[in-house]
């Protein structure tokens, strides 16, 4: 009898053995996540870190941010990885996954942020350059953005001679420190201007932001007696040009570079006002 007591306590250690040992291989527990910057402009990565607790070591932890799985780096209890840069407007949602020792997976709650770049600075958007020499599909108004970050057009508007010819439409944006032409005169393109442009005639250009503010313009000559533009001068077969970009005074150029660094060489034009 005390032999099969000994055999029954001896197979009910080994019972209770297997179970601790079961205990103790459960999952890991994802204690926190954070993210930094919280309120990322489109020139911003995303670093997020984990923070993970648990009797089992970590083998693996992945951060999955809108369908892209990306590996986070670490050890013990602290792993992290980063988002790219995304564009304006994009809305990002992210979780993060542990697999530890155990084989066990862990996935945390989902996180989320929205990309907001901020409001435009208008002073920085300008016209830099005029071409109204060659063909009418060849004539161009050309902007600049000086600022850090891109700047939308949407409602954005161009007069000539004080009547609109050009309202921006959605898509179309002036990217940091870059440049958008709008190339064609009398609706000759498809994203051209309605009106002529003359490069040997009195003319006003006049660029406004979206709420109607005029932010820039270009001025040649004065109006007539009449009181409409359109008087006779001196023929300009190349561009006028601001020299250095978005910030100088306007030349005239020998070359025309639409959506392009304008060039560094250019003389006067005493009927500009500046």
């Amino acid at each position: 009898m005390k032999k099969i007591f000994f055999i029954a306590a001896v197979a009910l250690l080994a019972l209770t053995g297997c179970v601790k040992d079961e205990i103790f291989k459960g999952p890991s527990k994802i204690e926190k996540v954070v993210f930094s910057p919280e309120s990322p402009t489109s020139k911003d990565a995303v670093t997020v870190t984990a923070t993970v607790s648990g009797l089992q070591a970590v083998t693996s932890a992945t951060l999955t941010y809108n369908g892209t799985n990306a590996a986070m780096n670490g050890s013990g209890n602290s792993y992290s990885a980063t988002i790219p840069a995304m564009a304006d407007g994009t809305e990002v949602a992210f979780t993060v996954k542990v697999v530890n020792e155990a084989g066990l997976e862990t996935v945390s709650d989902k996180y989320s942020y929205k990309v907001g770049d901020p409001a435009p600075d208008w002073t920085k958007l300008k016209l830099n350059e005029v071409y109204g020499a060659g063909a009418d599909e060849e004539k161009f108004f050309e902007l600049y953005n000086g600022s850090d970050f891109d700047i939308k057009l949407t409602g954005v508007t161009i007069s000539k001679d004080e009547a609109n010819c050009w309202t921006g439409i959605d898509g179309e944006v002036v990217p940091a420190k870059g440049f958008f032409a709008i190339v064609g005169g009398k609706g000759t393109t498809p994203r051209g201007f309605s009106s002529g442009f003359s490069a040997k005639k009195s003319v006003l250009i006049e660029l406004f932001d979206n709420k109607g503010n005029k932010i820039d313009q270009f001025q040649r000559g004065e109006k007539m007696d009449t009181g409409e533009w359109g008087a006779s001068l001196s023929n300009n077969k190349g561009s006028w040009s601001r020299i250095p970009d978005g910030t100088g005074q306007w030349k005239i150029t020998a070359t025309f570079t639409p959506g392009e660094k304008n060039s560094t060489d250019g003389t006067d034009d005493p009927d500009v006002k500046q």
